[in-house]
């Protein structure tokens, strides 16, 4: 069984992060990536709000610059995914694969993923109508009507990015204001002529053909009862997140949500398991406070490492 001072679980900012701050202590380090490198900000056409790119970056661009800083190190990295993780405080055990490995830390940084409509048919439809990342699919639906639904920035962000390919989106919010971030809504304001805003609706049902796939959806006004067709051949969803922590043990304390509760140094209620990025239990997910989890998660399971020397 190979022996590391840390696993870090996840390759997105935090991870990377992590990974980047730990290896530069000393540290021997396993870096599992179940997906591609850069978690998150792949789906991201742009981020305007990460310091350094005033005029923004492209997503998978700043996921090329967060690997690239790992280039030259010391540094194990797993294409497997992470299917337990079991033991104490110096002695875990992380089950990947057909492998397992010895580690003194953990450091949990495997973000969250988007929560489904769970209107029925969905599961059917994804991919053949349904998706839950414009940046992939949107080319797919080029000049072709398409909807959103959602009210937070993720919503905003990509009905934004679709109106740019599809001949008309409609944004479908169960409430009659949105939470996503004001220039987002001037943006799409701006916009009205191609992007409908059907609030106080929620999507009761998804019409699809055999072949064809998606060819509608049937949205329900939350306050009069009253229901419309809507002739859409994509439909994109973003009603939140929800974190990916089914291979830890139950000990591991979560909030109602199913996010993973920190203190202030990323430290889980199970000692020497740190939790870093959207994983977590807080009120911000973004890029940047991911990378600031990471780095702080590193640096207090290496002040653990160094006591558990003593």
């Amino acid at each position: 069984m190979s022996t590391f001072d840390a696993a870090i679980i996840g390759s997105g900012p935090a991870g990377i992060t992590a990974a980047l701050y730990l290896v530069r202590s000393g540290c021997s380090v396993i870096l599992f990536e179940n997906l591609a490198a850069g978690g998150q900000i792949l789906q991201t056409e742009v981020l305007e709000n990460y310091p350094g790119f005033p005029k923004g970056i492209k997503g998978y661009e700043l996921a090329d610059f967060f690997v690239a800083h790992l280039e030259g190190l010391k540094l194990t990295r797993s294409r497997d995914a992470v299917e337990s993780v079991r033991g104490q405080i110096g002695a875990f055990t992380v089950k990947a694969g057909d492998a397992e490995y010895s580690c003194r830390t953990v450091v949990v940084c495997t973000g969250a993923k988007h929560r489904t409509l769970g209107v029925e048919g969905e599961d059917r439809l994804q991919g053949r109508g349904v998706s839950y990342c414009a940046l992939c699919d949107g080319n797919f639906y080029r000049d072709q009507p398409v909807a959103v639904v959602g009210g937070g920035n993720s919503a905003l962000e990509e009905s934004l990015y679709l109106a740019k390919i599809a001949r008309k989106v409609y944004l479908i919010h169960r409430r009659d204001s949105f939470r996503g971030a004001q220039v987002y809504q001037e943006k799409l304001a701006a916009l009205s002529g191609k992007v409908e805003l059907v609030l106080d609706s929620v999507v009761d049902q998804l019409q699809a053909d055999l072949i064809a796939g998606l060819t509608g959806v049937v949205v329900r006004n939350v306050k009069t009862g009253e229901k419309r067709e809507l002739k859409v051949n994509g439909l994109f969803v973003y009603v939140g997140m929800e974190p990916r922590v089914d291979f830890l043990p139950p000990e591991v304390e979560r909030d109602p949500r199913g996010f993973l509760i920190t203190d202030t140094e990323m430290r889980t209620s199970v000692p020497g398991i740190f939790a870093a990025g959207d994983v977590r239990s807080k009120l911000c997910r973004q890029a940047v406070t991911a990378a600031g989890d990471g780095a702080t998660a590193a640096q207090a399971a290496f002040v653990l490492m160094e006591q558990l020397h003593a």
